[in-house]
């Protein structure tokens, strides 16, 4: 298994996860959030996309998904946004509205397609490839993918437990 390899098998799961945490998911609950300081399922999954979508896109030169299909409207939010949810407050997270579990699942395929496009382009020596010298130390290719690989796992597990939380409420 190359690196590529394990990486494309990473996102291919984190997508199944994410379809397994929404699947029958009523629409109502995908904004239901356990206080109001907390995210909502919706949110959630939207922001695992809007990570590895911004994130990939940047260091693949390619615009990202969330542009060419449209997908802002989609969530209830304005057509020029290009936020990820870094840093949004309570109503920032009220504001994603994604509608339905089906919008989050295919924002999310069409990322992780996108995403292991490139990751089939990607050599292991391609991973020690400097994209961001504003760190010290600068990041790499391996470094910024792995990242995107943990904030995503990170937050599929939260909302399958905001999931589980709504249903147990």
């Amino acid at each position: 298994m190359t690196p590529s390899d394990l990486l494309q098998d990473h996102v291919r799961r984190i997508l199944a996860t994410a379809t397994r945490v929404s699947h029958e998911l009523p629409d109502q609950a995908l904004g239901w959030r356990p206080d109001p300081q907390s995210n909502s399922v919706g949110w959630l999954l939207w922001h695992v996309g809007r990570v590895q979508d911004d994130h990939v896109a940047e260091v693949a030169d390619v615009e990202q998904v969330w542009v060419t299909g449209g997908w802002a409207r989609r969530f209830g939010l304005p057509d020029d946004t290009m936020d990820t949810g870094y840093g949004h407050d309570p109503d920032d997270v009220a504001g994603v509205q994604p509608g339905s579990s089906t919008v989050v699942v295919d924002y999310l395929t069409e990322v992780t397609e996108q995403t292991v496009a490139l990751l089939d382009t990607v050599t292991p020596e391609d991973l020690d490839r400097v994209v961001d010298d504003s760190w010290d130390p600068p990041v790499t290719l391996g470094v910024r993918l792995n990242s995107v690989v943990a904030d995503n796992w990170q937050h599929v597990g939260q909302a399958g437990e905001v999931r589980g939380l709504w249903e147990r409420s």
